[in-house]
């Protein structure tokens, strides 16, 4: 089993800045891409960033350039750091990991749990 456990949502009004983290727990070896995505109610879940296990990232372009995503592979760790927020990028924004290679086998898409970004203008 794998679990994703996200902190550090929160309200913060417009220009500010929050950092998300989320921690990958179980018996894990390697995780191919880690990522977040976000959600607001009656519209899709959407991607935010992703890096993979060898840096690589992407981001989406309402994002790029405020928001930096990073990894610690031997944590199995991924966090979003969020600056010069806006009131569009209130969500609830999930922890992504994909292709996660454990002592059960291959797990191929998981959220976490999800937490609430507030920005207020």
């Amino acid at each position: 089993q794998v679990q994703l456990v996200e902190s550090g949502g929160g309200e913060v009004q417009d220009g500010g800045s929050l950092r998300l983290s989320c921690a990958a727990s179980g018996t894990i070896f390697s995780i191919d891409v880690m990522g977040w995505h976000r959600q607001v109610p009656g519209k899709q879940r959407e991607l935010v960033a992703l890096v993979y296990s060898n840096g690589n990232t992407n981001y989406a372009d309402a994002v790029r350039g405020r928001f930096t995503i990073s990894r610690d592979n031997a944590k199995n760790t991924v966090d979003l750091q969020m600056n010069s927020l806006k009131p569009e990028d209130t969500a609830v924004y999930y922890c992504n990991a994909k292709r996660i290679w454990t002592g059960r086998g291959l797990f191929e898409n998981e959220y976490g749990q999800g937490t609430q970004v507030t920005v207020s203008s």
